[in-house]
C-alpha cells in the first residue's frame, strides 16, 4: 500500500486516514453523506465505501443510525476500520469486505433504509490510472453503472431512498439504469461557480415510488474569490446537512 497520510474532515472533526497517493477521498464523500435523509435508528449501506469518509461524515451527523460500509479493496477496508475505531464511531459503522457479485451474507437485500453511493465515475474503455487501487476505484469493470444501481436498489427496503453522487455529464445514463425501478428522484447539481456547468450531481431516489422527477435549483459551491459559499461551508466544515434541496 501506499504511505499513510492523516487528513481532517468537517473542521477537524472528522480523522481520515487515506492513501497518500492513489486515489483520495475530496468533497464528494461529504457531499454525499449530507445529503441522505437518515434518521435515528435507520440502516445505511454505503455502496463503495473506500476507506470510510461518507460513513464517518453521515455518523458524524446522524448520531443514532447505523452504517455498513461494502468495499472490494481489501487495504481500503483496512483503513476504514482503522477510522472507525480512531473516531469513536466502533458498533455504529462497520466495513466489510466484498463485491457487488459476492456481498457479505449479512448483507441481505431489502434491508436498508437507505444506500448511499459513489460508483466509479469513468467507463470500462479509456486510459487507465497508473496506480492499482486509484484506476479500481474510479473506473467500471463488469460491472457496470446499471448493475451498480441495480444492487443498490435491490438491497433497499420498498419505500428506502437511493442517494448517488455522480458525474453531471453521465447524467442519462445514471437515470436509465434507475428506470423502472426507483421514482421520486431529485436532482442536485452542484456548480463549481455561479454560470459555470455542473460537473457533479447529487441524485436522490426512492424504491418502488413513482413521483415525477425534481430538478433543484442546486448548489453553488465557490465564490468569484474562491471561498466557498455560505451552504457549501456549512456542509463541509460543520457538517450540515443537504436534505431540504
Amino acid at each position: 500500500m501506499d504511505e499513510i497520510s492523516e487528513d481532517r474532515l468537517l473542521d477537524g472533526r472528522v480523522l481520515l486516514r487515506q492513501p497518500a497517493g492513489g486515489y483520495r477521498a475530496a468533497i464528494d464523500p461529504v457531499f454525499l453523506a449530507a445529503s441522505v435523509p437518515a434518521e435515528d435508528g435507520e440502516m445505511v449501506l454505503d455502496l463503495g465505501s473506500g476507506v470510510g469518509t461518507a460513513s464517518l461524515c453521515l455518523a458524524s451527523r446522524v448520531e443514532n443510525c447505523r452504517i455498513f460500509g461494502l468495499e472490494m479493496q481489501g487495504p481500503l477496508v483496512t483503513l476504514a476500520r482503522q477510522n472507525i475505531e480512531i473516531n469513536g464511531f466502533a458498533g455504529r459503522i462497520e466495513s466489510m469486505i466484498g463485491t457487488l457479485q459476492m456481498p457479505p451474507p449479512r448483507l441481505a437485500p431489502g434491508s436498508f433504509h437507505h444506500v448511499m453511493t459513489n460508483p466509479p465515475f469513468h467507463p470500462t474503455e479509456g486510459t487507465a490510472s497508473p496506480n492499482d487501487s486509484k484506476d479500481a476505484a474510479n473506473r467500471e469493470s463488469e460491472i457496470d453503472l446499471a448493475a451498480w444501481m441495480k444492487f443498490a436498489i435491490n438491497m433497499l427496503r420498498p419505500k428506502g431512498t437511493l442517494t448517488v453522487v455522480y458525474r453531471a455529464d453521465r447524467l442519462a445514463e445514471l437515470l436509465s439504469a434507475l428506470q423502472g425501478k426507483a421514482g421520486e428522484i431529485t436532482l442536485i447539481p452542484l456548480w463549481p461557480k455561479r454560470g459555470r456547468p455542473a460537473k457533479r450531481i447529487i441524485l436522490r431516489a426512492r424504491k418502488s415510488v413513482a413521483t415525477p422527477l425534481t430538478l433543484t435549483q442546486g448548489l453553488v459551491l465557490h465564490e468569484e474569490d474562491g471561498r466557498y459559499t455560505p451552504m457549501a461551508d456549512e456542509i463541509l466544515r460543520r457538517g450540515g446537512g443537504l436534505i431540504a434541496l
